[in-house]
């Protein structure tokens, strides 16, 4: 792979992370939300709507929650893809990649997401109509939260979740142990690579539903931590602490009105 084609891709991975971000940024502003994700009037009106009788509302309808959910998984899921990318370009020295089996792998692991996407917008459709959430994706009840940060928690010590990390933080003994060659090869790698990482990363979506899924804030650090995860110097070591952390923040959500005095 030529210096020169290697760094237009890498300009154009980023570039595509870059855009998705701020298509975020103004979708979210866009609804009355701040970078910490709290409402201003407009946005306090919208979470007051009855979606049963605002389905002109962008948010009450599928096809643009679908748009929404895709967007986030592109500003999301691609930081974290640079780990496995990395792994296969150093392929190209040592095995038989190519520029085209680079961009199988990551079109295939973004299809993965894509397809989570609409799976989570239909969630959020049947969330939404039956008043479980509001029109900003917010949970209407603490229980709701608690109950989601608390299941997400103990996700973190199960085996699936052992072995859908133990791929994603290692890409390199994956490619080397189901190596195929060209865009197809690629394409079929990264599908599973991408079904692996979504069984790995699918809570921090759905974490969403706790403080909002335009919350700019939240996916900041949701990013954060599963790029985190992927690396391979600590990212075996923070996911029962993260556990913790978020059956810690379970309990406080649901003792909230106690703890506060309320």
């Amino acid at each position: 792979m030529v210096p020169t084609l290697r760094s237009a891709l890498w300009l154009g991975f980023f570039s595509l992370i870059l855009v998705a971000w701020i298509v975020m940024y103004a979708m979210s502003t866009g609804m009355g939300l701040d970078l910490l994700g709290r409402p201003d009037s407009f946005g306090q009106a919208m979470r007051a709507m009855d979606p049963a009788m605002e389905m002109s509302m962008p948010m009450a309808r599928f096809g643009p929650l679908a748009a929404m959910w895709a967007t986030m998984m592109a500003a999301m899921m691609l930081p974290t893809m640079v780990p496995t990318l990395r792994s296969y370009q150093d392929l190209m020295h040592s095995a038989t990649g190519t520029q085209a089996g680079w961009l199988g792998v990551l079109l295939g692991y973004f299809a993965m997401w894509l397809l989570f996407a609409l799976l989570i917008a239909s969630v959020q459709m049947v969330l939404l109509h039956g008043g479980v959430v509001d029109m900003l994706g917010i949970a209407r009840s603490r229980w709701v939260a608690a109950a989601l940060l608390l299941a997400v928690g103990l996700f973190q010590f199960t085996r699936t979740k052992e072995i859908c990390h133990g791929v994603c933080h290692s890409p390199m003994m994956y490619f080397l142990g189901n190596w195929q060659q060209g865009f197809t090869g690629g394409l079929r790698m990264g599908l599973t690579l991408g079904s692996y990482c979504v069984g790995c990363c699918w809570g921090m979506m759905a974490l969403g539903f706790v403080g909002g899924v335009m919350n700019l804030a939240w996916m900041g650090l949701a990013t954060l931590f599963m790029v985190l995860e992927k690396l391979p110097q600590i990212g075996h070591r923070i996911i029962k602490p993260m556990g913790f952390l978020l059956i810690l923040a379970a309990v406080g959500v649901a003792g909230w009105p106690v703890i506060s005095g309320g």
